[in-house]
This record gives structure tokens, sequence and C-alpha cells, in this order.
């Protein structure tokens, strides 16, 4: 019998869990949900040998995705001024994620496995968040975030399409959303989640389908929904009453890219209800690399690196946290932004640029 996205995605098999977990009610409720787990009582969700910057477990970098799952308190609440996608990066619920994007940026921080970690005190963020938004009053005047609203963003460090199948912490932030006046929700996802669908989120949050072109999404955007999936889901979620916005993201640069990009967004422009259209807009990121994250995919997924690691093409540049990461070349990228601009423009009239990086 086929199983269910939710199944492929994960078969929780080991739990490592802080002490206190059993003291919040999102904990018991986890625990009851995947009873037959293996407990492993760990101090810090994050420091669990054996787990994280362990080189050994790059041979196990799917399966430990698929089936550990850490259970932890989010002791530091804090929402820290953006800008660009959002105006506030929201306290995380979860981080770390179940798919296997073979570009993403958590992994260089937390060693070679990231499994999702849920975070139980959901109700210390809900409070701490929606006394934040009261704080802020009517916003002042419109900015690339949005025209009207505060907007959140909640899934820094994962997918809260996929944060969903393991706990209710995501339905609880799409409530809050819904009923705090001049304040919006907002993440990005490669799962198509339907079971979000049936919630109520009243225009409070903003889904951002992340898309880049199918042949480039085969071979880098492991273990999630297929490109034409997200796409078809677009007019769903709006219908449901979600903003929907996409995010370009990250823009992998070879030879082709300028087509395979143009029959993107035909496809988008095809498919997408004027409903959908009306409220659309995106984001557009370039890649950014990093040398150990490069090594690290040698060990399980080399063949994505041939797209991702191109030293002909890119330039080392260090972030604003210290790291030296590699991007594009500056001389370039403009150039390659510009065109790739100009295509939104031209196949997909009206979709606003909210941010391009």
């Amino acid at each position: 019998m086929p199983r269910t996205p939710a199944e492929r995605m994960l078969a929780v098999e080991r739990i490592y869990l802080e002490p206190g977990v059993r003291e919040w009610a999102r904990g018991r409720e986890v625990l009851e949900r995947y009873a037959d787990a293996e407990l492993v009582e760990v101090p810090s969700h994050q420091d669990i040998p054996g787990l994280y910057g362990n080189a050994g477990q790059v041979d196990d970098w799917v399966r430990n995705k698929r089936g550990v799952l850490v259970l932890g308190e989010k002791r530091s609440l804090q929402a820290r001024p953006n800008g660009r996608s959002a105006d506030f990066i929201a306290p995380s619920t979860s981080n770390g994620c179940a798919m296997a994007c073979s570009y993403c940026y958590v992994p260089r921080r937390k060693g070679y496995a990231n499994p999702i970690t849920v975070f139980v005190n959901i109700e210390r963020i809900l409070g701490y968040l929606e006394r934040h938004a009261a704080r802020q009053g009517p916003k002042p005047e419109p900015n690339q975030c949005d025209p009207h609203d505060w907007v959140y963003d909640l899934g820094e460090n994962g997918d809260c399409s996929v944060d969903a199948l393991v706990s209710d912490n995501v339905r609880d932030l799409v409530d809050l959303f819904a009923r705090t006046p001049g304040a919006k929700g907002s993440f990005a996802t490669k799962f198509v989640n339907r079971d979000l669908l049936d919630w109520d989120p009243r225009g409070g949050t903003r889904v951002r389908f992340s898309l880049m072109p199918r042949e480039m999404s085969r071979r880098l955007d492991l273990r999630t929904s297929p490109i034409g999936e997200r796409i078809a889901a677009i007019d769903d979620f709006v219908a449901a009453g979600y903003e929907v916005h996409l995010n370009f993201s990250p823009v992998v640069l070879h030879e082709g890219w300028y087509d395979e990009w143009r029959d993107l967004l035909r496809e988008i422009a095809d498919t997408v209800s004027p409903a959908a259209r009306a409220q659309l807009a995106c984001e557009i990121i370039m890649l950014t690399h990093n040398e150990g994250l490069h090594e690290v995919n040698l060990g399980w997924h080399p063949r994505g690196e041939e797209l991702l690691w191109r030293p002909d093409l890119q330039e080392p540049k260090r972030s604003h946290s210290g790291q030296v990461n590699v991007r594009y070349r500056a001389r370039w990228k403009r150039r390659w932004l510009d065109q790739l601009l100009e295509l939104v423009a031209t196949e997909l009239p009206g979709c606003r640029v909210r941010y391009a990086f």
C-alpha cells in the first residue's frame, strides 16, 4: 500500500529529550504520538553527543532526518529585527528539518545531522509574540515586508509545513496571527501539507512556496514535494485564507539557467488563478554556499555539488556572523540578478518583487 507523504517523511524511532519536556503539555502530546520510539534523555537539545558534529553521521544523513526527533525548551525569546522578508524573526518553535536540501545552511551550524527539534514550551513563545505584536501598534508606513502588517518570520531554521506533522505548534501560531490585528506570520516551505487547508488563517499567515526549475529541484531539493505539486497548491492555499507568495530560492547558476527559469515562470503564469495572481509577490535569493558544507555534501550527495560548488563563478565572502561563505562573484551577480528580474516582469507581470539578493 502506498505510504502517505507524512509517512514517507517521518518514521520516528528515537527521541532525544531534555529533562523538563514532560512538564509541558506539548511535550507529553508529542511523546504520546510517538509512543513506540526509544527515549534518550540529554542535558540540552543543543548538545547531543554522537548526533551533532559527528563526521560519522554523514553516512546516516537521511536516516537521521527521518527517524530522529529532538524535544527541548526554547529559553531565549527574542523577536530580532529583519527588514528583508519580514519585519522580525520570531523566536523559533523548532529548528532542523526532515527534508534534505543539499544547499541548506543549517548543517553549517549544527554539524552532520539536523533532524527536527521541537520546542515544547509553546505557551511561552505564543505569549511573548502576542505581547511583542501589541507593543508595536499600527504600522506607521508601508515597507517591502508588507504595506499594512508587521510580519514575523516563523520558520527561520526549519520548515513549518513539515513541523506541523509532528506537533500542533504551527497550528497554534496560525491561530495566533488569525486573531492578532496588525501582525502577520510568514514561513517558507518546500512541502505541501494539505492538512493546513483545514485551518482558519483569516489572512494572518503568509505561506511562501519555494520554487526553482524542475531539473534543478530534482537534484538539490531532496525529500521535498515536487515543483509541480507546489505550484498546483497555490490556488488551494489562497482559497483557504492564506496569503501566498513565492520564494525563488536559491537561484543556482549554470549553463542554461535562463531558459529553465523562463519555463518555470511560464508554468506558474499558466497555472495560478487570477485571484492568486492578484496577491502574488516573490523573493529572489541567489545561492550562498560554504566550503565546510561542500565537504560534508561530498560524503552523501556529491552529484548535487556539481551544481553548487562552482569556484569558476564564486568567490569567498564573510557573512554578518563572521562565517566565510562563497557567493557568486559580485561583478557578475548583479547582471544575472537583473536578467532574472526582467524575466519575472515579462513572464509573471504583476508579481511584485519584495526582496532580491
